[in-house]
């Protein structure tokens, strides 16, 4: 077998560059795509185990069917009530009620270009916890706010 040959342009991809977009989000602003970081686009297999007769030595692990994150989590500095589509789809879910869930979701990893990479579409997502961070007169910091975000499941993009 020979060696492969090594590629000139492989990097590997950083996770500091992306973009999440809200499709259908009503009263959405360009503040609602900036965050600081994205959680929860995790996917593993259940399984079940199965017991071969006459043999008593092991037993089979067999797949069943994925299962999704709960949640999706974003964080990013707190916006005030009206300079953001995003704020307001939350007040109006746990404050009025009115929950609407939206069809997809969008996060995008982004190259130096600001090209997409990868693209992960994130289905029937609605707001499930709103946390915001301490108050804290001792401490100079940006305050943060974090979404939880509830969805059935995410399907992988390749963009490049």
């Amino acid at each position: 077998m020979e060696n492969p040959k090594p590629v000139d342009n492989f990097y590997q991809m950083v996770g500091f560059h992306f973009l999440v977009t809200f499709h259908g989000l009503p009263g959405a602003q360009n503040e609602d795509v900036r965050f600081q970081s994205v959680a929860g686009l995790d996917v593993q297999l259940d399984t079940e185990a199965w017991k071969e007769g006459g043999e008593n030595h092991f037993e089979h692990t067999l797949p069943t069917r994925s299962k999704f994150s709960s949640a999706l989590t974003l964080k990013r500095g707190l916006l005030k009530p009206g300079k953001s589509g995003l704020t307001d789809w939350c007040i109006n879910s746990f404050v009025h009620l009115k929950i609407k869930p939206l069809k997809l979701i969008s996060v995008e990893l982004l190259d130096e270009n600001h090209n997409v990479l990868v693209k992960w579409d994130v289905e029937h997502v609605w707001p499930k916890s709103w946390k915001v961070a301490e108050l804290n007169a001792e401490r100079s910091e940006v305050l943060i706010e974090t979404l939880e975000l509830n969805f059935n499941r995410f399907s992988l993009k390749n963009s490049a």
